[in-house]
This record gives structure tokens, C-alpha cells and sequence, in this order.
């Protein structure tokens, strides 16, 4: 079917025969989900992704076949329709029957099966089982006619039919639902924090805000603005600080949180290392634009960007690590160590020189992380030195071995890459490639393809090679 599709051709068919055309077309892309769900099923239960280098299918999914960002909602949807085996072998029926039928006749898209997950995760567990497949049942139902968004407003209703009243949620349902959620920086370096409270938690930050977020406290425009407790500030100077005080009720949240965040960093609260790293910002940044307070963003061992003032404020406020680069190089102090641990030093150089886990298309930061050794450690061989490291997170760092289905390291030696770590596929993967991750360089990256477009503005003078990216590839792992 899916030959005879692609092989149409939209000047020979009737406009009702066009119309088929793509009606046909959107079911057999909603049926190839039953198959997705199918082949997936299969791969986990053989481990059948150890051929590709990965340690979980969550990762097979998210790297190999580059569905980064949606593997979670892919895989839900497998939960949802798939036929998994139990542990004697025998093949079990779907969780969501009337949804997974709606799905292989290709009555039900895949985004309305995130609805269906969705909604039917909110059912408090005290529910009858019966309502519970009534309400499963009514959703594929309606799920074969309405969009995601009138569908998700459907189960709303469905979901005060089930608990009018709200007497059949439980803690089980609340500590189901609670989670908190900090998203990407956007282009002004700003991060949407979205959160869903137990009630205990609630009760606690309510307190926290009552006091911190108080007209005047925590405020960072107003020098003279009072921090900490507010029984040790003088009232004269409260009072007048409030006066001052134009936030918004969000923004005062915002700073009282803020002020919360620091308070903890610099009580040592959060222990002495995590991941060899000290638990404080860490935050890498060139000479010149030290010197300067000028230049692309300073980037934290978390991965997050931070614009040079805030940099700057931050390091010379707090008990933090401000770690200054020369210009243009990544180049690190030798630091040769006969033990098999990294030193702290150590660690906060690899912060600067990777920037992140090093394996391919991996975007885990550097507090995520741990030192992996290129040639590996034994007594006499693979020394504790900082040539002989690169960062890898803890399921690439066991991805690393000698096995067919595993990874091996090396270090680049010339190139725009020399100094970098190249990961070599598992001899079982069917692409060969040498791999070289630039995901947590993009500043770097950015850099050479501004001096290749300043090159052929020019006419190409100034001679040399092209600065681009490497030849290595850079696909998924």
C-alpha cells in the first residue's frame, strides 16, 4: 500500500480520488504504529539493541533511530498498545485494548494515544476496574473522531465522572502525579520551570514564599534590599524597601526561590562531591571575555549558559568555581596522578576542555557525567592523567569494552579535533563510522563555520583549509 501511495501521482487522480489518496495515506501511517509497537516489543525482550552499542532500548530509540526529545511519548505508546509477554512467555492482551484496536485499523493517531496515556494515568487507583476499561473504551472511542485537544477536554469529563467529588484520590495518585519539569534555555537564556506539588510540598514552599517573597526581601535591583530572615533586618529599612518595591508577585517568587537556590549552594547541604565535582556552579570562561564583560555566554558544568555579567556577579558572590580558559584553545594542564581516581582538578578541567559526555549525539552535561579512561586503567598501564580522559556519563561509560557489542575509546591526534575523544562503533554495528560528539561544543562549532562564511565572503583569503567540522561522523551511537 505504501508503494502504491508513493507512487501516485496528484495530476492523474480525480479530486475525489486525491482525497482517498491522503485519507489512505494518514491510516497507514497510524496502522505502521501496531508494527513500531511490535518490532520494539521484540527488541527489548532479545536485547537485541546491545547490537547497536546501546544499553537500553530507551537508548536505542532516542540514538539509533534519532527519535531524541519523543522517546519517552514513543515508548508510552508502545506501553500502551503493545503485546508484551508475561513471564512464562505467553503473549498478553494490550493494556489498552479498544485503543490498541483503534490504532491497527488505522482509526486512532498516535498523538491521541498520548491523550489516551495521559488521561487515563490521572484515574485515581481507587477506581473500580471496571469503570477504569468503561473510561479506556470511551476514549478510543472519541478518539477516533476528535483532535488531541478537544480529546484531552473529553477526558477531563470523563475523569469527573469517575470522581466527582475527588474523595477517591489518594497519596497513591498524588505521589503518581507529582513531578517538576525545568526546560531548555530559549534564545534569551531563559528556562520554564513547571511543577506539580504534593500537598506537603506545597504547604512548605508556601511558607517559603510567604517570607522570602515579602514586599522588599530578596530583591536583586535594590542593593539595600534585605535577605535571609527578615526578624534580623531593621523595619525602618524594610518598610522603605518595600516602598521601593515594584515586582510583580511572580517576579518576588521568582527572586525568594532564587535566594532559596543560593542559600543551599553555600551551606554546604549539598555534600562535598558529586560525580567528583564539587556540588557549586562551575563555570567556564575565556580571557577576553573576562577582561572584557563581553562575548558569547559562560557555560556551567550543568550545561546551562550564563551571560558574562551573571557570571562574573555569581563567582565573586558565592563560594563558586570561576574557571578561566586561554583564548581560542581548550588545552588543559598536564596532571599526572598514579591512583586510579581522578583528582578535583582534574574534573573541573575536563569541565572546560569537553563540556558534556563525549559520546555521540549525547547532550548529558558534565554534572551528569564521570571521567572515563581512554586507555583503560590497570596498575602499570592507562595513567590517571588528563590526556588519557574524556567525560562520559554513567550508561556511556559502561557502553566502553572490549566486547563485540561494545564501545571503544581513543583520542583524536590532528585535526580540528585533535585532543578530542573518537568513539569507535561495536564491531556488531552496521555503520563503522568513528565518531566524534561536537553536541556540547556548539560554541566552537559555531565559531569555525563563522570563519569558513567569513572566508568565501572574502573570496577565500587567508588561505588554509576549511575549519568546519570534522569528517568524523556524528550519528547516534
Amino acid at each position: 500500500m505504501l508503494d502504491e501511495i508513493s507512487e501516485t501521482v496528484s495530476t492523474d487522480c480525480s479530486d475525489t480520488d486525491l482525497l482517498k489518496v491522503a485519507i489512505e495515506h494518514e491510516r497507514a501511517e497510524r496502522r505502521m504504529l501496531t508494527s513500531f509497537a511490535d518490532h520494539i516489543i521484540d527488541i527489548d525482550e532479545r536485547s537485541a539493541y546491545r547490537k547497536a552499542g546501546c544499553q537500553t532500548v530507551t537508548n536505542f530509540v532516542t540514538s539509533v533511530l534519532n527519535r531524541s526529545g519523543e522517546a519517552n511519548r514513543l515508548l508510552n505508546r508502545v506501553w500502551a498498545i503493545g503485546k508484551f509477554p508475561d513471564m512464562q512467555g505467553e503473549v498478553l492482551e494490550p493494556r489498552f485494548p479498544e485503543t490498541a484496536k483503534g490504532v491497527a485499523e488505522g482509526g486512532i493517531s498516535g498523538r491521541n494515544v498520548d491523550v489516551i496515556v495521559e488521561v487515563m494515568k490521572k484515574v485515581p487507583a481507587a477506581v473500580d476496574p471496571a469503570d477504569r476499561e468503561a473510561a479506556e473504551a470511551t476514549l478510543a472511542h472519541y478518539a477516533r473522531d476528535y483532535d488531541p485537544s478537544s480529546l484531552r477536554q473529553l477526558g477531563a469529563r470523563i475523569l469527573a465522572h469517575l470522581d466527582p467529588d475527588g474523595s477517591l484520590t489518594d497519596d497513591r495518585d498524588r505521589a503518581r502525579m507529582r513531578g517538576m519539569r525545568l526546560g531548555p534555555q530559549d534564545a534569551q537564556l531563559m528556562s520554564k520551570l513547571t511543577a506539580t506539588l504534593d500537598p506537603k510540598t506545597r504547604a512548605m514552599l508556601d511558607v517559603v514564599l510567604a517570607v522570602w517573597a515579602a514586599p522588599g526581601m530578596n530583591n536583586p535591583d535594590d542593593p539595600e534590599s534585605p535577605a535571609g530572615d527578615p526578624g534580623n533586618a531593621d523595619p525602618d529599612a524594610l518598610a522603605a524597601a518595600a516602598e521601593r518595591d515594584d515586582r510583580s508577585a511572580e517576579k518576588r517568587n521568582h527572586d525568594a526561590f532564587s535566594a532559596l537556590l543560593r542559600l543551599v549552594l553555600d551551606s554546604g547541604a549539598l555534600g562535598r562531591s558529586h560525580h567528583g565535582l564539587p556540588p557549586q556552579v562551575i563555570v567556564t570562561i575565556t580571557e577576553s571575555a573576562l577582561r572584557e564583560r563581553a562575548g558569547a555566554p559562560a557555560r556551567t558544568a550543568t550545561g546551562a549558559l550564563l551571560p558574562i555579567k551573571d557570571a562574573v556577579e555569581l563567582a565573586a558572590e558565592s563560594q563558586q568555581y570561576l574557571e578561566v580558559f586561554r583564548d581560542h584553545t581548550s588545552e588543559v594542564l598536564y596532571l599526572g596522578r598514579a591512583k586510579r581516581l581522578a583528582s578535583r582538578a582534574q574534573r573541573i578541567a575536563a569541565v572546560g576542555r569537553d563540556g558534556g559526555c563525549t559520546c555521540p549525539r549525547c547532550t548529558r552535561s558534565s554534572f551528569d557525567s564521570e571521567l572515563h579512561h581512554v586507555a583503560e586503567w590497570t596498575a602499570d598501564h592507562g595513567p590517571t592523567d588528563i590526556d588519557n580522559m574524556t567525560t562520559a556519563c554513567g550508561p556511556h561509560n559502561r557502553a566502553v569494552g572490549p566486547g563485540e557489542d561494545q564501545w571503544a575509546t581513543t583520542i583524536a591526534t590532528e585535526g580540528v579535533d585533535a585532543g578530542r575523544a573518537v568513539w569507535h562503533p561495536p564491531t556488531s554495528h552496521p555503520d563503522q563510522t568513528p565518531r566524534v560528539n561536537h553536541a556540547n561544543r556548539t560554541d566552537e562549532v559555531l565559531n569555525r563555520m563563522r570563519a569558513d562564511a567569513r572566508r568565501r565572503r572574502s573570496g577565500g583569503r587567508g588561505g588554509g583549509e576549511s575549519s568546519g567540522p570534522s569528517d568524523t561522523a556524528a550519528d547516534p551511537p
